[in-house]
């Protein structure tokens, strides 16, 4: 038999190997939902190609030649491989592999971040994360420059090689020592902390101004003690009886127990996180499939804690 000069085909080695496993062309054809004429036409196309027998009929039944029993081994693993490469590409498709990079400040990341990350790992065990702290504006530049696939950050922010996407939000609260007479008040104005001693953070921030503003609008001065970078400090600060803190309610509530009370703080200030991608290239599936879990994933997390959705 001369051997052509056709390619192999996929569907020639599938119904090849559905032969030898069943048997005979029609358990082939069941086997891979095709016709017996079309299970032998395939059969024939590679027996032509190779240049030997594969079959020979005894019974009823085709059995393999030697050179087919050779040929089976590698043929096993050539079609085991081609269908790892298809379920491979499945999961990609469906988001259930791969490696995701994430960034955020330290407090997001260590408060309604990770527990946004633990509750996807779930649905896709087989995703790698990468969850990494930094600044503001460090965690901006990381995203813009594709260092890192998305970021969550305070808005709001403007970078010209960002995309922002609001996806969380919550208001300000006092932070309060259990002890402080404060501890039971139903809400705090700057008025009433004209005399206390506080302990702030943000400087330079959005927020920041926001809260000396209403200072500045209810002509109070600002008693700080304390500046820091991170709610956790804040309300360990105050928690201790340095001070009372004003902070993100969204950050902060992880920190409430006995000893540290959260107070309304009025007027109301909202502070929103936004979800950030780069302008240099569209999400990929993976982005795209986490971003849209957080989404649900959040609004469940306000709605359970009675904070405002964005």
């Amino acid at each position: 038999m001369q051997q052509n000069q056709q390619k192999i085909t996929l569907n020639s080695l599938e119904a090849f190997d559905a032969v030898i496993k069943t048997g005979s062309a029609t358990g082939a054809a069941k086997l891979l939902g095709l016709t017996q004429p079309g299970i032998s036409r395939l059969i024939a196309q590679l027996e032509s190609k190779v240049g030997f027998s594969l079959f020979y009929r005894e019974k009823a039944r085709l059995f393999p030649t030697d050179e087919a029993v050779a040929l089976h081994k590698q043929v096993e693993t050539s079609l085991a491989s081609v269908y790892r490469v298809e379920q491979l590409a499945k999961n990609i498709h469906q988001s259930h592999v791969g490696h995701l990079n994430i960034v955020a400040p330290s407090s997001f990341v260590a408060g309604p971040l990770a527990e946004a990350v633990a509750s996807f790992l779930k649905d896709h065990p087989n995703v790698k994360i990468n969850l990494d702290s930094h600044s503001p504006a460090r965690a901006c530049e990381l995203v813009a420059n594709k260092a890192f696939d998305c970021g969550f950050i305070q808005l709001p922010e403007n970078h010209d090689n960002l995309l922002c996407e609001p996806i969380i939000s919550s208001n300000l609260v006092c932070a309060v020592s259990s002890s402080h007479p404060f501890a039971s008040a139903r809400e705090l104005q700057p008025e009433d902390l004209r005399d206390e001693s506080l302990v702030l953070l943000g400087q330079g921030r959005h927020s920041r101004r926001r809260i000396e503003h209403a200072f500045l609008q209810s002509n109070v001065r600002l008693k700080v003690r304390v500046e820091t970078h991170t709610v956790p400090t804040a309300c360990t600060l105050a928690k201790h009886g340095v001070g009372i803190s004003i902070v993100n309610k969204l950050i902060a509530q992880q920190f409430q127990n006995d000893d540290l009370k959260l107070i309304p703080f009025k007027p109301e200030i909202e502070i929103v996180y936004g979800f950030i991608t780069s302008t240099s290239a569209p999400m990929n599936r993976l982005t795209q499939t986490f971003y849209n879990h957080c989404k649900v994933h959040f609004s469940q997390f306000m709605d359970s804690c009675g904070l405002s959705e964005k």
